[in-house]
């Protein structure tokens, strides 16, 4: 990622949790953000994590040169939330950012009030919001939905531009808020070239792999019930690696003893994806809503057999394979396309990888991302 002016770009990240595909895409702009010669921060939330995420930090912590900055942000929407959004603008303000790029609704929320707040003090901000998901999961029908997007509309008053990392989220922010009134752009999320390579599988490699966020949204409670299922359509002793952490874990190990796969379901804390990948022959992603999953960008890009539900922007990486996805919250169907990748080749896999290479590349987001910054500048 060049620079595309001879001003260094002074860019502040805020977003509320930090894990998953949030953290990662955050992660990767701060590498290449940084080699582009820009001055980049990040403002998060200081109760989300774990030991893996620590990790995570301690790995990008020396890039960044307008520090990291943490405080407590509660997901849920409260009274709380005024004191923290004036820490937040006390911690942004010593930043001293060009750039506010937020990610999610509630750093959405925080970040563009802020901007917003140093334009009144005469300090040009450019204030950008992708949403990742986050409102755009909820359903028009219901008072949170509608209270939600009340606010995004509102809030389109203080955003410079728009960033979608799908044409699914773009098209469900059209739908449920409206026609944005500000500049938008279609940014994929990218991979780097070296997660183009397969992963050799361990000798003890089970047939199937969950790794993700254990909340419901992400449908680890699908994939117990189907690998329950596929067990008894196959006759065979199928195994799986059972990957993450998150607010109901404790709920899934109830259901791993209550479907009786304790002997065949090992159960593992939150890791880097690739190690993860030599765990398991096929990856099953049993979403029941996503925007741009990395995890299925990340499977795909290192030929790894997987097995999706057909939501969120997940068509639009398999869309010459439409057939291969199967409707979320069905066990059945789930299941039946586990047993069916059983047999897959090689060649169909890696022919998959191929087709990923030109579109989702870390280079071209990492430059539609600064195109947008300087658009909005």
């Amino acid at each position: 990622m060049e620079p595309r002016n001879s001003k260094k770009l002074r860019i502040v990240h805020c977003f509320r949790s930090p894990i998953g595909g949030i953290f990662r895409h955050v992660r990767d702009l701060v590498q290449a953000q940084t080699d582009a010669g820009h001055q980049v921060g990040i403002l998060c939330d200081s109760l989300t994590g774990g030991v893996h995420e620590d990790g995570l930090f301690s790995e990008i912590e020396p890039m960044l040169e307008l520090g990291l900055r943490k405080i407590p942000m509660r997901r849920a929407v409260t009274p709380a939330d005024i004191f923290t959004l004036w820490r937040c603008y006390k911690q942004i303000n010593k930043m001293e950012p060009d750039v506010l790029h937020a990610h999610g609704a509630k750093g959405g929320t925080y970040a563009r009030i802020i901007g917003t707040l140093a334009g009144l003090r005469g300090k040009r901000v450019a204030r950008l919001y992708c949403p990742h998901g986050g409102a755009m999961h909820y359903d028009r029908s219901t008072l949170n939905g509608r209270i939600y997007f009340i606010v995004e509309r509102f809030l389109e008053l203080m955003t410079d531009r728009l960033i979608f990392v799908s044409s699914y989220e773009r098209n469900a922010y059209h739908e449920k808020v409206g026609e944005p009134r500000c500049p938008q752009s279609l940014i994929y999320n990218g991979l780097r070239e070296n997660e183009f390579t397969p992963v050799n599988l361990v000798p003890s490699a089970t047939e199937f792999l969950y790794i993700g966020m254990m909340r419901d949204l992400k449908g680890p409670d699908i994939f117990l019930h189907a690998l329950g299922q596929a067990r008894k359509m196959t006759g065979r002793d199928l195994k799986a690696h059972f990957i993450g952490d998150g607010p109901d874990k404790q709920k899934y190990l109830r259901l791993i003893q209550e479907l009786e796969l304790q002997s065949c379901v090992t159960v593992h804390d939150a890791m880097p994806a690739r190690k993860a990948f030599a765990l398991g022959k096929i990856i099953v992603v049993p979403s029941r809503a996503e925007s741009m999953p990395y995890l299925v960008l990340e499977a795909t890009a290192a030929s790894k057999p997987i097995v999706a539900t057909r939501v969120g922007g997940i068509p639009e990486i398999f869309e010459n394979e439409p057939e291969i996805l199967v409707p979320p919250d069905n066990v059945g169907l789930l299941a039946q396309r586990m047993c069916a990748v059983l047999e897959e080749t090689g060649s169909a896999v890696e022919k998959r990888a191929e087709n990923l290479r030109g579109r989702f590349s870390l280079t071209t987001m990492s430059s539609g991302i600064e195109e947008a910054y300087l658009a909005s500048l």
